[in-house]
């Protein structure tokens, strides 16, 4: 009984990979939503054609993706090699002083209220696997976890979430008809459309993280909203002031 609860120990960092690939998706998702809405607002109150609105949103959308990826590429690779570097001196220091090794995950479960027999029993399974070893004075000593995402699908996932997501508030000045088969104005529509991706993404959002569905949504509705208003105040005085001049 006792090696079954002092095992229980080191399973501390088993989180579903799926689950942080999801998150991966979801920021993404968010990301490309609120810039590309924003793009379109500011360019519907500077009052720029449809097809100058198309060409702007479709530049930024991409090029923004493009971005977005690469910057979660290197993130997470920079946490594998940060995590890899520490790893290494944890490795080194179970190898050549276990006797000091040994005290500090001691003093971390003590630290963690255990005592006497069970305390032992702890220091004993987890000094019995030098990976768990290792893995455990990550955590204790350093707050560090492994990295579970692969830094290429991780920039994969949020190239297609930005797209994706950052695609709808283009949808009505794409797809023809749209604007004639619901009888909305195109921004309108683009806002409703934007505006349902949000609260799903916020749904979503709440899930993984084991959140307030109705907390998550209106943050992320209101993220959009005030994103989408300064862009079209923006737009709409720079258009002013140009075409006064």
């Amino acid at each position: 009984m006792e090696d079954q609860k002092a095992k229980e120990f080191h399973k501390n960092h088993s989180q579903s990979s799926g689950r942080d690939y999801i998150r991966e998706f979801i920021y993404g998702g968010m990301d490309g939503g609120v810039t590309t809405f924003a793009v379109v607002a500011g360019a519907t109150g500077a009052h720029f054609d449809s097809i100058v609105i198309i060409i702007l949103g479709l530049a930024n959308l991409v090029a923004d993706a493009f971005s977005m990826s690469v910057g979660s590429y290197l993130s997470v690779k920079a946490q594998f090699e940060k995590y890899r570097k520490f790893q290494k001196y944890e490795r080194w220091g179970v190898e050549n002083i276990p006797e000091s090794e040994t005290d500090e995950i001691r003093s971390i479960y003590y630290n963690k209220g255990l005592r006497g027999k069970l305390l032992e029993k702890v220091v004993a399974v987890i000094t019995s696997d030098k990976d768990v070893w290792v893995e455990e004075m990550m955590q204790g000593e350093f707050k560090m976890i492994p990295e579970k995402n692969s830094p290429l699908n991780a920039s994969i996932i949020t190239f297609i979430s930005f797209l994706l997501i950052g695609s709808i508030p283009l949808l009505p000045f794409i797809i023809p008809g749209s604007v004639e088969l619901t009888g909305m104005d195109p921004f309108v529509l683009t806002c409703t459309l934007t505006a349902i991706a949000f609260i799903v993404i916020g749904l979503i959002k709440s899930y993984v993280n084991q959140t307030t569905p109705i907390w998550d949504v209106t943050e992320t509705l209101i993220l959009g909203a005030v994103a989408a208003i300064i862009a079209y105040l923006s737009g709409s005085f720079l258009e002013s002031i140009i075409v006064n001049s």
